[in-house]
């Protein structure tokens, strides 16, 4: 077997995307992910982390969820998952701990925006979800109104209150939830006041 075809198998056994600790486990020199990057074959993802592209790029969001297994699709990416706004980011929107490794997340592709967040509100309305066939995590209705509306001056008014009204017309919304996480997140007046006017 060439070198090239142990390289392949490698790949393939990681689903398309490994890191180079992978090859070098297997005794071949990590020159080796040089002549596939100068041969177009594969690609860095980030420092470590290389995709075969030969056969076609994997997609973003199994990229995403494989790199960073414990982020959450947050803010702006989880708004347009539900249609709550009609903006396709230019960026996914992550939410992970304040206490992560944060260089980890400084990657050229795909482009993410990660949000730090403090441990203990991490896991609040987190749900499970599906984007172009990749299991997510994703936050829901509730979670993803709470954040808007807390960080509402980081956003385009336009898009807050599109994204509002929305989720008030959505017949698959929780206004209990939504009290109960706005008192978690300190963030129920502002709830109230924004909210309320819709309701």
């Amino acid at each position: 077997m060439s070198e090239y075809e142990k390289v392949r198998e490698i790949f393939k056994n990681g689903n398309e995307l490994i890191r180079a600790s992978d090859i070098t486990k297997h005794g071949i020199h990590s020159r080796a992910l040089s002549k596939l990057m100068e041969a177009g074959v594969i690609v860095r993802i980030k420092r470590g982390y290389y995709q075969w592209i030969e056969d076609g790029e994997l997609d973003e969001v199994e990229i995403i969820t494989r790199l960073f297994p414990e982020a959450v699709f947050c803010m702006e990416s989880a708004l347009h998952y539900y249609g709550y706004v009609d903006r396709t980011p230019d960026r996914w929107h992550i939410a992970v701990s304040k206490d992560s490794n944060k260089s980890k997340y400084r990657i050229a592709y795909p482009p993410v925006k990660p949000y730090f967040i403090e441990p203990k509100y991490l896991d609040i309305g987190i749900t499970n979800g599906n984007i172009n066939d990749v299991s997510i995590r994703v936050y829901d209705r509730e979670r993803c109104i709470c954040d808007l509306i807390r960080y509402a001056n980081k956003f385009d008014r336009e898009m807050v209150n599109q994204a509002i009204q929305t989720y008030v017309r959505d017949n698959h919304k929780n206004i209990s939830s939504l009290a109960e996480y706005a008192k978690i997140l300190r963030a129920y007046k502002k709830i109230q006041m924004w909210v309320g006017v819709w309701l």
